[in-house]
């Protein structure tokens, strides 16, 4: 072997790797020709740039640029998601008379409520138009007027789970082998069953068909041994058809069996926390534009959309009474309207169609729980997602402000902070200078809150170039009468009668009377307060205090309708082509009478 040339002299030695210290006399040495300044920005700078119909400031959405809806305004569209519900699989395990024992123990938990209040049926095109919406950052829905979010005191209203108790925490993620030896240890199955399973699973999980299998049959004959397996088994079937419900369809992970070891402590978890951390994750995971399925509590985030939009979405249940869990108020149902026009109507969305404070009537049978103003980290397991009630503090009743920035969430393997963190709510708390002034009227915010939230938000998801029919230009072209005044008042009147409708057999009669003669007065066109000759105009930045005739009537009224006095009959309908001439006005029946009257002439027959 010829000798090596190191340098100009020649050495029979091996040739070795340079250190660094060499390496960085190399680079120092080596010719570099002069580069002309550049104007690229950082990486810092470019995450801050504004993107294409918003955000302008991109200091709060850093991640807007991966989001589905950037690709959306840029033209590239995604289909509805595929929704992962299991309400009608909780059918398909009764805990019937013969399995009292069973049943006692689920109640005492506190999670018995999810057996009768899961949504059977999910609308695909109404969620995946919502979860287009949803923002990482700040954990909120960004609407035009502004952010909302699923808070706990939705969770405690809807679902009647406990949102207090010990936080839902695991060190780290389970192994196959582990998660064998619980199946084996809490479930009484072998250790041949257990591998198996989570080999037909390809991990550590089992599947929710397999668990009805086996632990179904057991009734309250059987031996304490098998009815607390059965109890487990029954408790992870539950939680994996609703709660923690993943995008795998038909399995549950078996790391939550090790919270119901002992099942005389299941109730002392904050399941309601745990379930909103979990469905806060599933939507940001659903924002990736490649992601084509949407997992979590379905129910939860539907009724949440019926309880604050029911003008756009809801069917009330007429037989609801207050006493049971908020999402059997609604009956659910499929929305017949496509994606794209979803998107275009929640893009039109004003603040007079949410209804902010949707549990006034609840609040005798479930009042407000004061752990829904908790600021900080939520967490199920090693999932842990920001709280921020700061954000929406319409939804609590007050003035909402600018808010400070969101807070990164920290690591998951800090979950011993966390649960600490989580123990001593009451410290953490927004005191009541965060949480601001009571609201003069529903969704009121402050002057400079609208400018604000237009430069850090993406308002509008449809480009205006890519909507169905007309635009707002083509539209306000139109003459008012087409544009605005059938359709204004046709909206109002079915806003008032849904309300009725929703209100149920509970309300007085002064209350139907004086609603119906306002949905007449509207129809017929009298109200004073229409406006039936001008074009509805955006929403401004800041809002003065609407008169009660111009307040939502689907929101829960503060005051009643008391009976008229006479109802007028609406104005008779004018033939604009009368077929032969008119005769000519009445005279007046008195000094202050000015009605017209148009009587047709009458053909003579001919003989």
């Amino acid at each position: 072997m010829p000798p090596r040339t190191r340098g100009g002299y020649t050495s029979t030695a091996p040739r070795r790797r340079p250190t660094g210290s060499e390496r960085r006399r190399r680079v120092q040495l080596r010719e570099v020709e002069p580069e002309h300044p550049r104007h690229d920005r950082d990486e810092t700078e470019e995450v801050l740039e504004g993107a294409p119909g918003g955000p302008i400031d991109r200091c709060i959405l850093r991640s807007f640029h991966k989001h589905v809806a950037a690709k959306i305004w840029l033209g590239e569209d995604r289909a509805p998601l595929k929704l992962v519900n299991h309400g009608a699989k909780l059918q398909l395990w009764d805990l019937d008379v013969e399995r009292s024992r069973i049943y006692e123990t689920v109640q005492r938990s506190g999670l018995a409520p999810l057996i009768s209040c899961s949504h059977r049926v999910a609308s695909r095109p109404m969620l995946s138009a919502f979860c287009e919406r949803w923002q990482p950052e700040t954990t909120t829905f960004h609407l035009p007027f502004g952010e909302m979010t699923i808070t706990l005191d939705d969770v405690a209203s809807i679902l009647h789970i406990p949102i207090t108790g010990s936080m839902i925490s695991f060190s780290q993620p389970l192994r196959v082998d582990d998660a064998n030896a619980l199946l084996v240890e809490l479930l009484g199955t072998t250790d041949v069953e257990a591998s198996r399973e989570t080999e037909q699973c390809r991990s550590p999980s089992v599947r929710l068909q397999w668990l009805r299998e086996n632990f179904s049959t057991i009734t309250d004959v059987s031996s304490d041994d098998d009815i607390d397996f059965a109890t487990r088994a029954f408790l992870l079937h539950l939680v994996g058809c609703t709660l923690f419900a993943d995008k795998s369809a038909t399995s549950v992970g078996v790391v939550y069996l090790e919270l119901f070891r002992d099942l005389s402590m299941v109730g002392s978890y904050a399941w309601g926390a745990a379930c909103l951390a979990f469905m806060y994750r599933q939507l940001t995971t659903a924002t990736r534009f490649e992601v084509r399925q949407l997992g979590g509590y379905l129910t939860l985030l539907q009724a949440w959309i019926y309880e604050h939009f029911p003008e756009m979405f809801s069917s009330p249940d007429m037989a609801y009474i207050e006493s049971r869990p908020r999402a059997l108020r609604w009956r659910p149902h499929v929305i017949p309207d496509s994606l794209q026009s979803l998107r275009e109507r929640l893009d039109r969305l004003q603040i007079s169609d949410v209804c902010w404070e949707p549990y006034v009537d609840h609040r005798a049978e479930h009042p407000f729980p004061d752990i829904a103003w908790f600021s900080g980290c939520i967490k199920c397991g090693l999932v842990v997602e920001p709280y921020h009630p700061e954000r929406v503090l319409r939804q609590f009743g007050h003035i909402q402000t600018i808010p400070p920035r969101p807070f990164a969430p920290p690591r998951p393997d800090r979950s011993i902070l966390l649960d600490q963190y989580w123990e001593r709510w009451t410290d953490h708390v927004l005191i009541d200078h965060s949480r601001g002034r009571r609201c003069h009227y529903s969704g009121e915010s402050v002057a400079e809150y609208m400018a604000w939230y237009d430069r850090i938000s993406h308002r509008i998801v449809q480009p205006p170039h890519l909507r169905s029919g007309f635009t707002t230009d083509a539209r306000s072209s139109l003459p008012s009468h087409t544009a605005s005044t059938s359709d204004s008042r046709n909206a109002r009147a079915l806003r008032l009668l849904r309300h009725v409708i929703s209100g149920g057999r509970q309300q007085s009669g002064d209350y139907f009377w004086g609603a119906l003669n306002e949905a007449h007065s509207i129809l017929a066109g009298s109200d004073e307060t229409s406006a039936s000759h001008s074009t509805p105009s955006p929403a401004p930045a800041s809002h003065s205090t609407p008169s009660p005739a111009t307040r939502p009537f689907f929101c829960p009224p503060t005051f009643v309708y008391p009976p008229p006095a006479s109802v007028d009959p609406p104005p008779a309908a004018v033939d604009p082509h009368p077929s032969s001439p008119v005769a000519p006005p009445a005279p007046a029946a008195g000094p202050t009478a000015s009605t017209t009257v148009y009587v047709r002439s009458k053909r003579k027959k001919k003989t």
